[in-house]
């Protein structure tokens, strides 16, 4: 059964088989925004304006029994049952480059902190992958199983070469008993394939606007926030951004001496360390707290700011929560990844 799904007011339209709105869109290229494509999140909340849908499993924190009486829904696990007419901001880029099927060659596993490894991955010199900094992809796994991880690099850009094909760096958190985690820690070797599936995400840098920005990142969520620095250092834009990375103790800050340097060289970066819980060998004499306060402390009033947060679920919450009835941030300017684990997914509230 088909039905033909409307987008307002952006005056998109296309067509649903079978499938959730989120599924059919991202298939047809179309630009919606999503985070987690597994109702954990809320990224893909929508308004229905018409028509009638069957939801599918997702959690209550995504989407409220009031929310959904009052006719919001979860495009990711929304099956429509009619033709709709769906209220959500359209997200110019999110389906512009194709999605891909293609294997990947580890490079190198260095492990910065005791529980973070940096995987660097051989992408086909003859199958080019394209992507938005800030996208992730999904690392296909037996039984169907897919883990998502975003890129920490800015996208290949100008000829492939043969002596020096294009890369991709992914930061990975250790889950302990993580089907995928566990073997990143123990098992897996530079010169294995793995098998990916991407760009996804509408997590990237929105290139028309000249706000001055907040990079907020938790723990691994700094990778794309990395990959968001680096193009915006090649494509020499000067915006002024802010980059705060929250960690519990200094050693989660896997990356500093990069921050550091980046914000040495690059006038318009400024870094901001917060340390939750600081450890006395840590002998840090920086910020401490929860890293959206910092932001509060720093910038009371975001309304001409855009914020771009990534990383614990609870993090970007507060902030999207606390920066719009706080700080006066404008709805339509905060934009997050939210990085919900396998255990996120399938808790209830």
């Amino acid at each position: 059964m088909s039905f033909k799904i409307d987008v307002q007011p952006a005056g998109l339209s296309f067509q649903v088989n079978d499938e959730t709105i989120l599924a059919a869109a991202i298939r047809q290229g179309i630009g919606l925004p999503y985070g987690c494509k597994d109702g954990a999140c809320g990224s893909c909340k929508s308004k229905l304006l018409q028509g009638t849908v069957v939801h599918g499993t997702h959690q209550h924190k995504a989407l409220s029994e009031a929310e959904e009486a009052a006719g919001l829904v979860l495009t990711c696990c929304a099956t429509p049952q009619s033709d709709c007419v769906i209220e959500a901001r359209s997200v110019p880029g999110a389906g512009e480059f194709p999605l891909r099927k293609l294997p990947v060659r580890v490079i190198s596993i260095d492990k910065p902190a005791a529980d973070v490894a940096v995987m660097k991955l051989q992408l086909p010199a003859n199958m080019p992958f394209e992507y938005h900094a800030g996208q992730y992809v999904e690392f296909l796994l037996r039984d169907g199983v897919r883990r998502s991880y975003s890129m920490a690099n800015m996208p290949h850009t100008g000829p492939i070469e043969a002596s020096a094909p294009p890369t991709m760096e992914l930061h990975i958190r250790h889950m302990p008993g993580g089907l995928f985690t566990d073997q990143v820690f123990t098992t897996l070797k530079p010169r294995d394939i793995l098998r990916i599936e991407g760009p996804f995400g509408s997590f990237f840098l929105r290139e028309d606007s000249d706000k001055p920005m907040v990079l907020l990142a938790s723990g691994t969520g700094f990778a794309p926030v990395k990959a968001i620095i680096e193009l915006m250092r090649a494509k020499g834009i000067a915006r002024p951004a802010t980059l705060y990375w929250g960690c519990r103790r200094k050693a989660d800050l896997y990356m500093h001496e990069w921050a550091r340097q980046a914000a040495a060289e690059l006038p318009w970066l400024t870094y901001v360390p917060v340390l939750s819980e600081p450890q006395p060998e840590d002998q840090w004499d920086g910020r401490t707290g929860f890293v959206h306060q910092a932001v509060m402390a720093d910038l009371p009033d975001l309304s001409g700011h855009q914020v771009y947060a990534c990383g614990a679920p609870v993090m970007v919450e507060s902030a999207q929560r606390d920066f719009s009835t706080r700080c006066g941030l404008p709805e339509g300017e905060f934009y997050a990844d939210a990085f919900t684990s396998e255990a996120d997914k399938h808790e209830e509230d």
